[in-house]
C-alpha cells in the first residue's frame, strides 16, 4: 500500500482535527485475474464491483467523501500476473489529539491510520510499499500556521472482540510557526506593559495624565487577552502560554496602576501633614485668650471700664475658659495615632517612582527569561 498527501486544507485546534486529501493506491494479487502477456490494462472503474477489493476504512475518522468529479476518481489497473492496483482520491477529516499547553510554541504529532474493517489478520496481511518511501507530499506541503518536521510509518495491528485486525500507521509532527503570533499577540503587549511605564516619569500632581494612562493601557490589555481566546473559544479549558504572558503583562499593567495610587496617596496624607489641623488651631487660640486674660486679672487686680462696657474679675468664669480634660484625651490620643500611622507612611513619596523606574523593567525582562526558557526548552 502506498499514499500520498496531495494536501492538508485545515488543521483545527477547535475540534481537534484535521483535513487532508489523500490518493490511497493499494495492490493486491489474484490468482484468479492472471492472464498470457507482459501488458496491463486500466478497466473502467464501474467494474470494482465485480472484483474483489480490500474492506480499508480510515480510523479516527470524523467525515470522508470520495471525489466524483467529473466522474468518481478512481483508478483500477490490472496486470499480467493478477496485480490489481487500486486507486482512489480522497478526502477526510480526522482526528488528532492535541496539547494545547504550549500554544502558540507547540509541536503536535497526528496520525493517518488504515485498517481492514472485517478481514482479520488471517484473511489478510497489509503493509507499506516502501516503507516510509511509500508516502510522498507531505515534504512539500505549506500550512499556513505548521511546519511539517519529520514523519513515519508503521504496521499495526488492532486488537478487537472480533479478532486481530491489520493497521497501517503514518504518523507525522506539525511544529507551529511562532512569528505570527509574536507580531499579532507578544509584541502589542509587551508595548502595552512599556507604555504603562511611561507614567513613573510624569509628576505625581499630574492626576488626570497618570490616570488616564494607566486606564488605558488596563483596558487595551483586557481587549488584546479577550481576542486572543475568542480564537480558540472550545479550548479555554487548557491554560496555554500565550494565556500565561498575556497574564504577566496585565499584572505589570495594573500593577503600574496600582503604584501610582500609592504614591499619590502617600503625597497627599504627608501634604495634609505638614498643615496644622483646624480643630487643634482653635483650641490653641482658646489657650492663649486664656492666658491672657488670667495674666490680666491677677495682675492688675482692678476693674477696666468703658462707656458702655465693664469687665471685672468677678464676671469672668475661668472654668469656661480652660480646656476640658476630655478634649484634652482627646487630643493627646489623635496625636499618638498620628504616630502610628507615621511609621507605615511613605517619608519620600517621590521615591515610589524613582524606584518603579528600575525595578518594573528589572522585573519584567527576569519573568520573560524564565517564561521563554521554560516553553521553548522544557
Amino acid at each position: 500500500m502506498s499514499l500520498d498527501i496531495a494536501s492538508i486544507s485545515s488543521i483545527s485546534e477547535s475540534n481537534m482535527d484535521y483535513t487532508a486529501t489523500i490518493y490511497l493506491r493499494q495492490r493486491w494479487t489474484d490468482p484468479r485475474l492472471v492472464f498470457h502477456g507482459n501488458k496491463s490494462f486500466t478497466l473502467d472503474a464501474r467494474l470494482v464491483e465485480l472484483l474483489w477489493v480490500p474492506d480499508t476504512y480510515i480510523v479516527e475518522s470524523k467525515r470522508s467523501f470520495l471525489h466524483d468529479v467529473t466522474v468518481g476518481n478512481r483508478l483500477i489497473r490490472l496486470f499480467s500476473n493478477g496485480t490489481i492496483l487500486y486507486a482512489l482520491r480522497i478526502t477526510t477529516t480526522v482526528a488528532c489529539n492535541m496539547d494545547l499547553s504550549k500554544y502558540p510554541m507547540d509541536t503536535q504529532m497526528c496520525r493517518l491510520q488504515l485498517e481492514s474493517w472485517g478481514y482479520d489478520e488471517n484473511d489478510v496481511i497489509f503493509t507499506w510499499l516502501r516503507g516510509n518511501d511509500s508516502v510522498h507530499g507531505l515534504e512539500k506541503l505549506r500550512l499556513s500556521q505548521y511546519t511539517v518536521e519529520r514523519y513515519y510509518t508503521l504496521v499495526s495491528k488492532s486488537q478487537q472482540e472480533t479478532g486481530s485486525y491489520p493497521r497501517l500507521i503514518l504518523q507525522f509532527e506539525l511544529r507551529r510557526n511562532i512569528l505570527y503570533f509574536i507580531l499579532e499577540t507578544y509584541v502589542p503587549s509587551t508595548l502595552l506593559v512599556m507604555l504603562s511605564w511611561v507614567s513613573f516619569w510624569i509628576t505625581l500632581d499630574s492626576v488626570p495624565a497618570r490616570t488616564c494612562i494607566g486606564v488605558t493601557t488596563v483596558l487595551s490589555m483586557t481587549t488584546l487577552m479577550i481576542g486572543s481566546r475568542s480564537s480558540l473559544s472550545k479550548t479555554n479549558c487548557f491554560i496555554k502560554a500565550i494565556d500565561v504572558y498575556l497574564g504577566i503583562c496585565f499584572s505589570f499593567i495594573f500593577g503600574a496602576l496600582v503604584e501610582y495610587a500609592v504614591a499619590h496617596y502617600s503625597s497627599s496624607q504627608k501634604c495634609a501633614a505638614k498643615a496644622p489641623p483646624e480643630e487643634l488651631t482653635k483650641e490653641m487660640e482658646e489657650v492663649n485668650i486664656t492666658n491672657i486674660l488670667n495674666s490680666s486679672i491677677t495682675s492688675y487686680k482692678r476693674k477696666i471700664s468703658f462707656t458702655t462696657i465693664e469687665i471685672s474679675s468677678d464676671n469672668i468664669n475661668c472654668s469656661d475658659l480652660t480646656m476640658k480634660t476630655h478634649e484634652k484625651i482627646k487630643r493627646v490620643l489623635r496625636n499618638k495615632m498620628h504616630r502610628i500611622i507615621g511609621y507605615f507612611t511613605i517619608q519620600n513619596p517621590s521615591n515610589v517612582d524613582h524606584y518603579s523606574k528600575l525595578l518594573f523593567p528589572l522585573f519584567f525582562m527576569l519573568v520573560n527569561v524564565f517564561y521563554w526558557a521554560y516553553y521553548l526548552y522544557f
